[in-house]
């Protein structure tokens, strides 16, 4: 397996792992998070935020990581939209409720890097055929 790979998967394998705690502890009340930073946001809770961020942020990744281990072509493929997706999701992130952690800029660049990767890995999937 390319060295380009696995940092890929485990890339995407952090994220997920991130997206799903902090999924799972807003769900629970993310206690010590005011709910004035939703302020000019749809949301009035954590609730639906977090609930995207465990299945949309860590399920596509989760299940970019395991199609890049398991079918690599598809995989690449899903990989890109997981990528422009946490892209999108710290986009809105920092639009809303402004810099909060170094959390954001980290998975920004993460989030450029998974997109890099899998475009690399889309590209030079399709040259081997």
């Amino acid at each position: 397996m390319k060295a380009s790979r696995i940092i890929l998967i485990v890339l995407e394998l952090v994220v997920a792992l991130n997206a799903v705690g902090g999924g799972i502890y807003g769900l629970a009340g993310a206690a010590g998070v005011p709910v004035a930073l939703l302020r000019g946001s749809p949301f009035q809770s954590y609730f639906w935020p977090s609930l995207i961020l465990l299945v949309v942020i860590g399920g596509s990744m989760l299940t970019a990581a395991l199609l890049m281990a398991l079918r690599p072509r598809l995989g690449a493929l899903v990989s890109v939209g997981a990528g422009v997706l946490l892209a999108g999701w710290i986009g809105v992130q920092v639009a809303v409720i402004g810099f909060m952690s170094w959390l954001q800029p980290t998975l920004g660049v993460v989030a450029l890097a998974v997109i890099v990767l899998s475009v690399m890995s889309v590209r030079r999937r399709s040259t081997e055929r």
